[in-house]
């Protein structure tokens, strides 16, 4: 993300969360009424309630971004729904871009929740919830990556409220893939600082051949993203996941293709269209350093 522009990639990801509401309501994983506001999109306005909109929304194409955010948005949902059922459970999102859990969920009534991302993006999100007259519950925490160091937002957390004795779920949800393995390092090593005993760590990431791979489709993406300003710039192998994660002082309990997840949710004539492609999540407990 360039200085003092707010993510267009974010942008994209609300947008898509809305855009579920083109889907039979049969189908639906997750509703997001405020994404496509956050992002200034126009298009869902003009494709609700028509036959078109709704024919897109199952075919690949538009439909395949659609079903990709609907599962992705989902499976980290039941995440923090099945984490926060605990006492003195707290969530954060690091790299919040316009994340609407705070607003979208019933379950984190009176949940702590912390959202850290850059000025623009902060400040965007704020101006469109305004003009929407929604006040997000969430506790805003400031940070630029560029200038500030990492080691040095737990203690920023702390001072937002956050109890670092406590327990927290960390949700990393489409960051990884734009960080340099410097900036991976420098956050995992900063989110364990942040976590309490009990604490989780749920995380998306691309495998390796997503970023490399020379399918039309992706490299169209790479090539799109990167003028946008936010390259691809770090991926995994699904295997080197757990190791990378346990040096660092996690333990992986999940780790899945969201094109599997699809499977869970969906007849098969709809789930196969999400196409990941590579693009998987996990959940990791706090444990010891190895």
């Amino acid at each position: 993300m360039k200085d003092e522009r707010p993510s267009l990639t974010a942008a994209w990801v609300a947008a898509a969360r809305t855009y579920g509401a083109l889907l039979p309501e049969r189908y639906r994983l997750a509703d997001d009424p405020y994404g496509a506001s956050l992002a200034g999109a126009r298009l869902l306005e003009r494709l609700a309630n028509t036959r078109i909109g709704r024919a897109l929304s199952v075919r690949p194409g538009l439909g395949t971004f659609i079903a990709y955010m609907q599962v992705r948005t989902r499976v980290l949902d039941d995440m923090v729904r099945a984490f926060v059922a605990q006492p003195g459970a707290q969530l954060v999102v690091l790299g919040a871009g316009y994340d609407t859990r705070a607003l979208r969920l019933p379950e984190l009534a009176g949940v702590p929740v912390f959202e850290i991302d850059h000025p623009a993006t902060q400040r965007r999100k704020q101006r469109a919830l305004g003009r929407l007259g929604a006040t997000s519950p969430a506790r805003y925490v400031t940070w630029d990556f560029e200038t500030r160091p990492l080691d040095e937002l737990p203690a920023e957390l702390a001072r937002a409220g956050l109890d670092r004795g406590a327990p927290v779920l960390t949700i990393w949800e489409g960051v990884t893939m734009y960080l340099t393995e410097g900036a991976i390092d420098a956050s995992l090593r900063a989110i364990r600082a942040w976590s309490g005993p009990g604490s989780q760590l749920a995380m998306t990431y691309f495998e390796r051949t997503r970023i490399t791979h020379r399918a039309p489709l992706l490299r169209l993406m790479r090539i799109a993203v990167k003028r946008l300003g936010e390259p691809f710039l770090w991926g995994w192998q699904a295997e080197e996941v757990a190791p990378y994660l346990a040096q660092r002082g996690w333990e992986v309990v999940t780790n899945r293709s969201l094109d599997d997840a699809a499977y869970d949710f969906w007849p098969a004539e709809l789930a196969r269209i999400v196409r990941s492609r590579g693009s998987r999540y996990a959940l990791a407990n706090l444990g010891g350093l190895a």
